[in-house]
């Protein structure tokens, strides 16, 4: 295990010989946060849906990375709660707000030519609508959501899908996220797995998941690139 700037790096034998030309990124606890905005979401859509008693929001943050019908299915909740989720994540969206460092990342990704996606729980139009609102849509080459793939995370169909959108094969690709889905749904497309602990998150979770490099902040990826620009 070797330290650096911002980076922990659990390494694999070929791991300094990898040519990364894309990375791939989770949304929700990695590019930006959203947690006070979930926490009044599903708030709000419990009490309208199910009614009164405990919120079991501490439950819910449990499956972050998933798909919200599927987080419905796995704890019981009616389906119907995503509507008012929804409603209310639109309503509040403009408190959300991108992690330090996470613009001058994806600008420093662009100037390498690495190349990058989004690969979210959310559907595909509102995570396009909220990078969109927060002026960093364009620094993003592809925004996938989990109702554009026939399996959401932890299957590997939604990173499988941005590394065809993105032209690159498995080897030559990085996964960053804040869940263990997250690191499952890398591994499963034959990507390493990259855990970003910066948000509020449990890192002791991720890390017996055994991720191939655990980031404390978002600056600390680029020392998994090297100094070389990657050939397009």
């Amino acid at each position: 295990m070797t330290q650096n700037t911002g980076m922990t790096v659990v390494e694999p034998a070929d791991w300094r010989e990898r040519n990364v030309r894309a990375v791939v990124f989770d949304l929700d606890g990695v590019l930006v946060d959203s947690f006070a905005v979930m926490r009044h979401a599903f708030t709000v859509a419990y009490r309208e849906v199910v009614g009164d008693g405990a919120v079991p929001f501490e439950e819910y943050n449990r499956h972050q990375g998933r798909y919200f019908p599927d987080i419905m299915r796995i704890m019981g909740l009616p389906p119907a709660m995503e509507e008012p989720f929804v409603r209310e994540s639109y309503r509040r969206s403009h408190e959300v707000r991108l992690f330090d460092g996470v613009v001058d990342l994806l600008r420093e990704l662009r100037a390498r030519g690495v190349r990058t996606a989004v690969a979210t729980g959310k559907s595909g139009p509102r995570a396009r609508a909220l990078l969109s609102q927060l002026g960093v849509f364009d620094l993003f080459d592809e925004i996938i959501g989990s109702d554009e793939v026939p399996r959401p995370k932890p299957a590997p169909d939604i990173v499988r899908r941005a590394l065809t959108l993105l032209g690159v094969e498995p080897h030559e690709a990085l996964m960053v996220g804040d869940a263990v889905t997250d690191l499952s749904s890398a591994r499963g497309a034959g990507v390493a797995a990259v855990a970003a602990v910066w948000a509020d998150v449990d890192e002791a979770e991720l890390l017996a998941a055994g991720p191939d490099a655990v980031l404390s902040s978002p600056e600390g990826l680029l020392g998994l690139l090297g100094s070389t620009t990657p050939a397009v």
